[in-house]
């Protein structure tokens, strides 16, 4: 595993032992201890990592400050089905409707963006914070970084901004090689 690496032995072991610990955390492995048939039992001295379900590695959620940030559109279909919200996301998709700015409170560039497993989000875009998108027309490709809010549409991002007091995790949108932030 760490072959090459000029770390010493013993935090090469640690580092290991702090992977399985995090896999067996996560559901992905148990313990048994050898020859005893007792899986997933208290790690004892002779304990080992057994599978209890196939591993599969996926990409892991990067961290921005201390918020996870989960990127694509299967994500986003994942969050939708579960009801989440509040999840940092990075994804594209379609602008498949303009819709009217939203000028209640804080000014909101609004359109509609279809991503490609057919879910649709609402972008709610700050325009008191960030600049608006221009030129903007139906059947654009946008690229997004934003907070993501559970609706029975399909979801609203917003934080599509930089956060003026440095609370948030700062967003923006990408169109036609532009970012606004």
């Amino acid at each position: 595993m760490f072959a090459g690496c000029a770390m010493p032995s013993l935090v090469k072991q640690a580092i290991a032992a702090l992977a399985v610990c995090m896999m067996v955390g996560m559901g992905v492995v148990g313990w048994g201890i050898a020859g005893s048939g007792m899986a997933n039992s208290i790690p004892a001295a002779r304990a080992f990592p057994v599978a209890s379900r196939p591993i599969s590695f996926q990409p892991m959620p990067v961290a921005v400050g201390s918020v996870p940030v989960r990127g694509g559109d299967r994500v986003l279909q994942e969050a939708f089905d579960r009801q989440q919200s509040d999840l940092q996301v990075e994804a594209q998709g379609r602008i498949t409707r303009l819709l009217t700015d939203d000028l209640e409170g804080s000014r909101h560039q609004r359109f509609i963006v279809q991503l490609p497993s057919g879910l649709t989000v609402l972008i709610a875009h700050n325009i008191d914070l960030a600049p608006r998108v221009a030129a903007v027309r139906e059947g654009d490709e946008v690229r997004f970084f934003g907070e993501y809010e559970w609706t029975q549409q399909g979801g609203v991002i917003h934080w599509t901004h930089k956060d003026p007091h440095q609370q948030h995790t700062d967003g923006w949108i990408e169109h036609r090689g532009q970012r606004y932030e």
